[in-house]
């Protein structure tokens, strides 16, 4: 399972490869797609790109642009599965609370019921 700042460069870099097997990105045009409030430096992006791709989401290859460094990702099978994982995720949560919330109704009414019976 990703941290929250996994989850958020592993959507920027799906984000920035937009369905294609490869993309060239630097860590600004990474950044710039991430949300504004969890800013991290390049070397907190390195580390994290480093853990994804060693989790099996992407190959990674470093690479220099007229000076500025520029990452080539090749996302491998669970890259692209990713966005479909995390939707999976979101409905596994969303059904829990929905459950929970049957629960507690269904115990308040069996309450009701008690009460009426021996009320």
């Amino acid at each position: 399972m990703l941290s929250r700042n996994e989850t958020e460069v592993m959507s920027a870099v799906y984000c920035l490869c937009d369905g294609t097997a490869e993309c060239l990105a630097s860590p600004l045009d990474i950044l710039a797609v991430m949300p504004q409030k969890r800013r991290l430096n390049t070397d907190e992006l390195d580390v994290i790109l480093n853990g994804l791709r060693m989790d099996g989401y992407f190959d990674l290859i470093y690479s220099e642009r007229k000076g500025e460094r520029m990452y080539v990702i090749h996302m491998k099978e669970n890259g692209f599965a990713w966005k479909r994982a995390a939707k999976q995720k979101q409905r596994d949560i969303s059904f829990k609370i929905f459950l929970a919330f049957l629960g507690a109704l269904a115990t308040f009414v069996f309450g009701l019921i008690l009460k009426a019976i021996t009320g």
